[in-house]
């Protein structure tokens, strides 16, 4: 552990009561960023997310000759122009551990003429890209790898076009290998076909996500499922037209808060929930509400309520892997065990989030056993300990979650939610001691 920085989780002293405002959705913003910048004409998103991750695609987007400014609190985008005849000079990318910049940028990366090299943090590198890469080669790219096969780094040698067709891609370990081609497949040569040929297909709601933003941006798209379960997208060739957007909040991100409602048996809003949406955090209502919250719209908000109950669960989160951590700290401070299954997938994320939550679980308490796909989550007397964060944003807002009711647990690295959430916790600190209300003092 050496000398990385200890955050002692607080424990909450009494019901939270709050009204919460988390910033824009992660995952939007990396879409709508990537689309802004392959369209014909200059686009404008509002309420864009500024954190790590976004930075890092920003970052990329300007090496490949896209102009980004804040003006007013907007993000102005104008694209990137279009390739040159002769190759560019090489430039290199580094994508952090932004699986939407690493999994997304190469095929963008593609369409400029002359070479790109990626690389990214060392927890990167491990992270599965064949997929990325065999589409590309598929494409007719050529890629050089410069360490273990299907991993980072390697350079993209473009040439400036891409020919479009038929591309078949195995996307079992991450939905972003089906958005990494759907996103930039207008601008091939050709209408593309995209046929999934894994036995697997996590995080659905991320792909109609991609899909819903195509659509906004003038762009043809469908999804297909064939008789024997097979999945296909076809992307009509032609302009992305220019963007005004609005992001949505990151509903991901407000599960933690909600969690605390939970923990503490106490009360948040989150401000600004969409009507509808193509989100994974949305699945929080329907979750939290089987676990025994009461959940209900307010106005422009949803609001949770914690009961004296916290069940445990049994629920195949294929869909929506990104909750498991939340979910999973919740399940450790439940009244009975939880089975959560579907989500092998999330072994490529950050880190193993499975064994990661299995270790750290038990280690606070909850005795937490890994299935191939999943978790079985068995509550205990839970106490305080140093809870490990491997880098992973996720892990570490499941170990505040926990501290709420445990003392003594001591998060790693708290720092490393400024991937997705730059002020987690200032945020959680706010929650727990609101600012008195005019009038109140």
């Amino acid at each position: 552990m050496g000398s990385e920085v200890l955050w002692n989780a607080p424990v909450a002293d009494q019901p939270v009561d709050a009204l919460v405002r988390v910033p824009g959705s992660k995952s939007l913003t990396a879409r709508w960023m990537l689309l802004a910048a392959a369209a014909s004409e200059p686009s404008t998103l509002r309420g864009a997310l500024v954190s790590r991750d976004t930075r890092l695609m920003r970052d990329a987007l300007e090496r490949l000759g896209a102009v980004l400014e804040v003006r007013d609190g907007v993000l102005h985008v104008s694209p990137i122009p279009p390739a040159c005849e002769h190759p560019a000079e090489p430039i290199e990318i580094h994508t952090g551990l932004a699986g939407t910049v690493m999994r997304f940028v190469p095929l963008l990366a593609a369409l400029r003429h002359g070479d790109v090299r990626f690389t990214g943090d060392d927890a990167a590198l491990v992270r599965p890209m064949d997929a990325v890469v065999q589409v590309l080669r598929g494409q007719g790219v050529e890629v050089t790898e410069h360490g273990e096969p299907g991993r980072l780094p390697f350079t993209v040698h473009g040439r400036g076009t891409l020919p479009g067709g038929r591309v078949e891609v195995d996307a079992s370990a991450s939905s972003q290998f089906i958005s990494n081609v759907l996103l930039v497949a207008a601008r091939a040569e050709t209408d593309l076909e995209l046929v999934h040929v894994g036995k697997e297909l996590p995080s659905l709601p991320h792909i109609d996500m991609t899909l819903e933003t195509l659509r906004r941006a003038g762009v043809e798209a469908s999804h297909e499922v064939d008789a024997e379960g097979r999945h296909s997208w076809r992307v009509a060739c032609g302009p992305i037209r220019p963007l005004e957007v609005v992001v949505e909040p990151d509903l991901s991100n407000a599960g933690p808060f909600l969690a605390a409602a939970m923990v503490t048996a106490g009360t948040i809003a989150v401000d600004d929930w969409p009507e509808t949406t193509t989100q994974p955090g949305d699945a929080y209502r329907e979750l939290l509400t089987r676990m025994g919250a009461e959940v209900w719209r307010e106005d422009e908000a949803v609001v949770v309520r914690g009961t004296d109950a916290l069940h445990g669960i049994e629920a195949d989160l294929s869909a929506v892997g990104e909750l498991v951590p939340t979910v999973a700290a919740l399940c450790a401070l439940a009244d009975s065990p939880s089975r959560i299954t579907g989500v092998a997938h999330l072994r490529g994320h950050e880190t193993d989030r499975l064994k990661a939550l299995a270790t750290e679980l038990t280690k606070v308490g909850a005795r937490t056993e890994e299935l191939p796909d999943g978790l079985v989550i068995t509550p205990g007397p839970l106490r305080g300990a140093v809870f490990e964060t491997y880098e992973d944003h996720r892990m570490a807002t499941a170990g505040a979650i926990i501290g709420l009711r445990v003392p003594g647990v001591q998060v790693v690295d708290v720092g490393t939610t400024q991937k997705t959430l730059p002020d987690f916790v200032g945020m959680w600190l706010s929650m727990l001691h609101p600012e008195p209300a005019e009038g109140d003092a």
